[in-house]
């Protein structure tokens, strides 16, 4: 079933809730955000709330500067340093306490991965970097992309790390259906046109939130973002660097804003990029998240337009008539679903409508979506978009998930309480999701459900972030973006005391590395020198 970038269904691939349809071409683009949930397990993390005037939106105050006596064996640990399988790059595992309000509860092992400067100039401590999801693997990134395609000088001057986050990738992966059961699940009718398919919707919900509950009992209550970002810090002590110096997108945004709340005396040189704003509630998350894609996909269908080989229409479409031919089409896979040259796995609604989704994160994508949509509308074969689709969901060719999908839920279900109590809740609310998109609005509204019966009680709650006397931040918005809507980037910059907005203004999911040579001067100069963009500085 849809575990759409950022809806607390399972977000901000990143992530990317990523969409990561190359290794190299969309390294950069954040998961799956399949970004994104903001929240942060607030109450739940030993970090204290205090309530606003206003908005009555609690802020995420730091942490005691001193480091609690049984933590010590955590910050004092050494990582024994492997070879990694990677030219160039080590590995290590780092242990981290299960739970911070009871060290003494057991531990969790965190895989973490680093690329040594390659040097000629004075060097500049460890860069930490993560891609988003929640969910994805900051190790594959890192290797794949990070510490090989950053700029050189900046991999010249700085230790390249990563670190899996608890209950991600080689981190004590989060369980949840095998193979076989994620196959049905994904293609779960997220459109029901009766009661009875409004059920399926629901049943297929509790059975992943049930099996999640069985396989990962242990782990299950404490994946926070709040925890995620707590193991941050006990990595920057492991590794010798007196502040953090970071960048992440997507989700990955909300790491580093969380770790700036809570040790905001701790912050060094620090990039978020494709932002989300942690102050909204599940609701307004799926809602703006809906809108952005709706931006997206208007952009996709003006420059299709453009082509010769739209298959949405011609010269002088529009992107309303391009979307409602698109709509026709899903009506009509709903109905007869499409071969894909997989005799077990036949394109349905709820799969083309991912694989359009996941081309939406990069505008470098829309050329192999045109011919996906083409083969399906024209030539009635389902396998381009199918592929698509497996590439949103880290399907790989022998049928095996990576646990994106399952991390992804595990984060955001406790992180924010759900969106909605249940389907009847949620019925009421699907006119202002078609409002706001009316390609995907139906589809995102009921992806939104499955945090209504995920095992384990929510922790964290909507919160404002000020980390008031944090270095300077430097939050990057892209004005299109699909998956983090740019209001969110301008939201984040200015409840960081410190944060200093960087806009691009564009397409696509996150903008580092992305082709624009204005934004990555920007973010380089300040990653090498410590200086952050003027105020209001705006790239194309």
């Amino acid at each position: 079933m849809h575990t759409w970038s950022s809806p607390s269904r399972r977000r901000c691939t990143a992530p990317r809730i990523r969409a990561r349809l190359t290794a190299v071409a969309l390294a950069t683009a954040a998961l799956l955000v399949s970004a994104c949930s903001p929240g942060g397990s607030v109450a739940s993390s030993s970090a204290a709330a205090t309530r606003t005037g206003a908005a009555d939106v609690p802020l995420l105050a730091p942490l005691p500067r001193t480091t609690p006596a049984a933590l010590r064996p955590y910050y004092t640990q050494r990582l024994k340093w492997r070879d990694c399988g990677a030219p160039g790059f080590q590995c290590a595992t780092m242990k981290a306490p299960l739970d911070y309000a009871r060290p003494d509860a057991g531990d969790v092992r965190l895989a973490v991965a680093r690329k040594a400067a390659t040097g000629g100039a004075k060097p500049l401590g460890s860069l930490l970097v993560n891609p988003g999801g929640p969910g994805g693997s900051a190790i594959d990134y890192l290797q794949q992309y990070a510490g090989l395609g950053y700029p050189a000088e900046v991999r010249a001057r700085y230790d390249m790390v990563a670190m899996d986050p608890r209950g991600v990738a080689r981190s004590e992966p989060v369980g949840c259906l095998d193979d076989r059961r994620m196959d049905t699940y994904t293609q779960t009718d997220l459109t029901p046109d009766d009661q009875a398919e409004r059920d399926a919707l629901v049943a297929a919900d509790k059975k992943f939130a049930q099996a999640c509950g069985a396989r990962s009992a242990r782990l299950l209550r404490h994946v926070s973002t709040v925890e995620a970002a707590r193991d941050m810090d006990v990595l920057r002590a492991v590794l010798g660097d007196p502040k953090l110096n970071y960048v992440g997108a997507s989700y990955g945004t909300l790491l580093g804003a969380t770790y700036a709340g809570l040790f905001p005396g701790r912050v060094g040189r620090v990039v978020l990029d494709g932002a989300l704003d942690p102050s909204l509630d599940s609701r307004t998350v799926n809602l703006e998240q809906t809108a952005g894609f709706e931006t997206a996909f208007k952009a996709f269908a003006e420059d299709c337009a453009r082509q010769t080989d739209c298959p949405l229409g011609g010269s002088g479409t529009t992107p309303a008539q391009a979307g409602d031919r698109l709509k026709v089409f899903f009506r009509e896979l709903d109905a007869r679903p499409l071969p894909t040259g997989d005799p077990h796995r036949e394109l349905g609604e709820a799969l083309a409508t991912t694989g359009v989704i996941a081309a939406m994160y990069d505008q470098g994508a829309w050329g192999r979506l045109r011919a996906a949509l083409t083969s399906a509308m024209k030539d009635h074969d389902g396998e381009g978009l199918l592929a698509l689709s497996d590439s949103y969901y880290e399907r790989d060719a022998s049928g095996h998930y990576t646990n994106l999908m399952m991390a992804n839920a595990a984060v955001n279900c406790l992180d924010l309480p759900p969106a909605f109590t249940g389907p009847e809740q949620l019925a009421k609310d699907v006119p202002a999701f078609e409002k706001a998109s009316p390609v995907f609005g139906e589809g995102l509204a009921w992806a939104s459900l499955n945090c209504t019966y995920w095992p384990v009680r929510a922790t964290g709650e909507p919160h404002r972030i000020p980390a008031r006397g944090a270095a300077p931040i430097v939050v990057v918005g892209t004005t299109r973006d699909p998956a983090t809507p740019y209001r969110w980037a301008q939201s984040l910059s200015r409840q960081l005391s410190s944060g200093r907005l960087l806009t691009y203004a564009g397409d696509g999911h996150t903008a580092f590395g992305r082709g624009s040579t204005c934004i990555d001067s920007a973010i380089d100069s300040y990653l090498l020198h410590g200086t952050p963009p003027v105020r209001g500085k705006r790239c194309s």
